[in-house]
């Protein structure tokens, strides 16, 4: 186990910093306390290295982005990057929305969950490590996404918390999004509108909202 720059501990003590409750009891991560901390160390075992990627705890190999553990409002979550290429032995991987291409996660609402499946997670990382490792890409060429513009689509294979979040927006907010990346010309200019639309859609806001 690796540690790369990126504070950890300071998420799990007051949050990603996203929002104004950073810090505070009403926290989602203060909410999840105990079952972060149980998974954090499971995550720790298994030789994979981390640290802190787009505010939360991001776990790679050889500099590939592998799983992200995550607290949401009423769950934790193991994202994985390229979790829709497992097998899911146990079914227990679900989509993180229903547009949702790339990222699977575990969800884990008490200790309990957390005890009964930590026999199986290494399976999980050990084959989202291979699959890593073999550099094979979903292939998205004639999937119903292609109105997606492909830099969106890379920026969630890079950031599953990125697609979750744009997945759970309503079916309005992400149509204003992706009309307003589309219509960039250049893909360099598609990408700025992205990351700065980030804040905004990590906090369920549309493009134009304040």
């Amino acid at each position: 186990m690796s540690i790369k720059p990126g504070n950890v501990d300071q998420y799990l003590e007051s949050g990603c910093g996203r929002c104004v409750l950073g810090g505070t009891p009403q926290c989602k991560v203060q909410s999840w306390t105990e079952e972060l901390r149980l998974l954090r160390r499971t995550l720790r075992e298994s030789g994979l290295t981390e640290e802190l990627k787009w505010s939360a705890p991001c776990y790679t190999y050889d500099g590939k982005n592998i799983l992200m553990l995550a607290a949401l409002k009423e769950s934790v979550t193991v994202s994985f990057f390229q979790g829709a290429q497992m097998k899911d032995p146990e079914n227990i991987l679900e989509k993180p929305g229903e547009n949702s291409r790339f990222a699977r996660y575990i969800r884990f609402t008490d200790i309990q969950t957390i005890a009964l499946l930590k026999p199986v997670i290494p399976g999980y990382i050990h084959e989202a490590i291979e699959i890593a490792k073999s550099g094979k890409k979903l292939d998205v060429s004639n999937d119903s996404l292609v109105e997606y513009p492909q830099e969106l689509i890379r920026m969630f294979e890079a950031n599953p918390g990125l697609e979750e979040a744009f997945s759970a927006l309503t079916p309005g907010r992400r149509r204003g999004y992706l009309i307003y990346f589309s219509s960039a010309k250049q893909s360099k200019t598609k990408i700025a509108r992205i990351e700065k639309c980030m804040p905004k859609i990590f906090s369920g806001k549309g493009w134009n909202e304040r």
